[in-house]
């Protein structure tokens, strides 16, 4: 039997809260234990605003959860969103020493090195630098530079960067609950490992999801991510629109907008 690892991700929405447990074998296979939702409070456009209410929502969507996978939980990893994440792509280029022909680790470490050391505003962190492609020589759309012969190597990098006091907040707030907090994911980074095939993204594709308060999305090029980002704009505004227009209730809109 595969030896395998259990995880558990949250999602703390505009409109609903998630978690979800799941268990990877080493041949790649994940099987999904247990889903656990709950309606969300304290949440504005994909961002935490009240820390108490949040709490609580998550409480209840853990416990379900945990009933459903019968595992405990304790560490997650915390999907986040909200406008002030941005993204960039960028290119590290680095020449081997005259004596050397060949492309070793040390070398790739480098030009990532020098791809991830672009400018960003002094509030901002780092979420994510994901690999685009290598280009030797020229060559570009490079999978793996290790062992190949070259004398330029350079590395392209999709970068994503967010406020580090949001993201602090987010984390924050789940570590108060308590549970510890493995890595922070943007939302439709991870949504589209899920949804996308290789084949879609090698064709080019444009994953978007329509929350409540927010619109995420990421586009595919050539296998490769080329742009991704949150709009502060979601399902909620449509509701309020119809509200407005037709001058009814907000909870019958709501009913005529998914009708």
């Amino acid at each position: 039997m595969a030896k395998s690892t259990i995880y558990a991700g949250l999602e703390i929405g505009t409109h609903k809260i998630c978690v979800v447990v799941g268990e990877a074998k080493r041949d790649g296979a994940i099987k999904i234990l247990g889903v656990g939702q709950a309606p969300s409070r304290g949440v504005r456009k994909g961002e935490i605003v009240d820390f108490e209410k949040v709490q609580t929502c998550v409480n209840d969507a853990l416990v379900r959860a945990e009933d459903r996978s019968d595992v405990m939980i304790r560490n997650v990893f915390l999907g986040v969103t909200g406008a002030h994440i941005e993204s960039l792509n960028n290119r590290g280029r680095h020449r081997l020493p005259d004596d050397q022909t060949e492309i070793s680790e040390d070398d790739v470490e480098e030009a990532k090195e020098i791809a991830r050391s672009v400018s960003i505003p002094q509030s901002n962190v780092f979420l994510h630098s994901v690999t685009r492609q290598y280009i030797v020589d020229g060559q570009e759309a490079v999978r793996q530079p290790i062992g190949r012969e070259g004398r330029v190597l350079e590395a392209d990098y999709h970068i994503i960067h967010g406020v580090r006091g949001r993201v602090q907040n987010a984390i924050r707030c789940v570590r108060e609950i308590p549970l510890e907090v493995e890595d922070v994911v943007f939302n439709p980074v991870a949504a589209a490992q899920v949804v996308l095939t290789r084949e879609a993204k090698m064709q080019g594709a444009l994953m978007i999801d329509f929350g409540a308060g927010t619109c995420d999305y990421v586009l595919y090029e050539d296998g490769m991510i080329t742009a991704s980002g949150c709009v502060p704009l979601g399902g909620d505004h449509i509701t309020n629109d119809v509200s407005m227009a037709l001058q009814i209730p907000n909870g019958r809109a709501e009913r005529l907008k998914v009708e």
